[in-house]
């Protein structure tokens, strides 16, 4: 399955067998040698919500949330019957997470997912500094100074406000941020364009899965610091390279996310050929 070309493959397993998902998931996300994705996506049971999501990264790593994750589950457990309400809770890493299905004649056309509230105090991002947030932190990254705005949204999140996207090397300049002194456990990053007061442009890179094309909690994140920031108001498209997000950063601080999830295609593989 895909959030607007941020991919993975779903595993059901709710008899909860025991599996090696990191190992799997560095074996078959590989786009040569494997089935190719951005990580593995395990559908299990769970005893305080309808289900319970795992994200294992293509590293082998495990995420605590993903918005195009998310999206692309709640499609998946209501076309395949696993829920009957359009409006269910998912158990993740990062608290429960309640998607709400938008379908037209039976089909899951859309996802609205309630993404909780950001956190944009460092000791809980994590990020070193005295200041208690991270706004427009000047950061220098090789010959280059940028300036960042950090907070968690599910995950650790890094915003870069830039001019032109397209001047940006994000295979150089995405890992040296995610991996820089400043984030003990390392940070996603987002390098935006401001279009309007109401639109973005979004690149991301991802802590452990590395440039995608799309990123739901990075979405999330980036209209919060758009915000913040005063580029935009508090309802946002974030225009991504398969199509947008629409994100709205209500009064009472939940973000909300709403975009489109879609099945790519099914399959069987045998575990211990792998």
């Amino acid at each position: 399955m895909h959030g607007l070309g941020n991919d993975f493959i779903f595993f059901e397993n709710l008899t909860n067998i025991e599996i090696d998902y990191s190992s799997l998931a560095i074996k078959l996300c590989h786009r040569q040698l494997g089935i190719g994705a951005d990580g593995i996506i395990a559908v299990l049971p769970s005893e305080v919500a309808d289900l319970r999501m795992r994200i294992i990264n293509a590293d082998g790593s495990e995420a605590n949330m993903c918005g195009n994750a998310i999206r692309c589950f709640g499609k998946y457990a209501y076309e395949k019957g696993l829920v009957q309400s359009k409006t269910f809770r998912i158990e993740t890493f990062a608290g429960t997470i309640i998607p709400e299905v938008i379908t037209e004649n039976g089909k899951v056309i859309s996802v609205r997912v309630n993404m909780g509230k950001p956190n944009t105090e460092r000791q809980f991002i994590p990020m070193l500094g005295d200041e208690k947030e991270a706004i427009q932190v000047p950061v220098q990254v090789g010959n280059q100074e940028f300036r960042l705005t950090s907070l968690l949204m599910g995950v650790p999140h890094t915003i870069v406000f830039v001019d032109d996207l397209k001047s940006v090397d994000l295979l150089k300049t995405g890992p040296a941020i995610e991996k820089h002194n400043l984030f003990p456990k390392g940070t996603n990053v987002n390098f935006v364009e401001v279009v309007s007061r109401e639109r973005v442009k979004l690149r991301t890179w991802e802590r452990g899965a590395g440039a995608t094309l799309a990123c739901g909690t990075g979405s999330c994140a980036t209209a919060v610091a758009s915000a913040i920031n005063n580029h935009t108001g508090r309802n946002v498209s974030v225009e991504l390279q398969y199509g947008q997000l629409d994100i709205e950063w209500a009064e009472d601080g939940t973000v909300f996310m709403t975009g489109p999830a879609e099945e790519s295609f099914s399959g069987e593989i045998a575990l211990n050929l792998v």
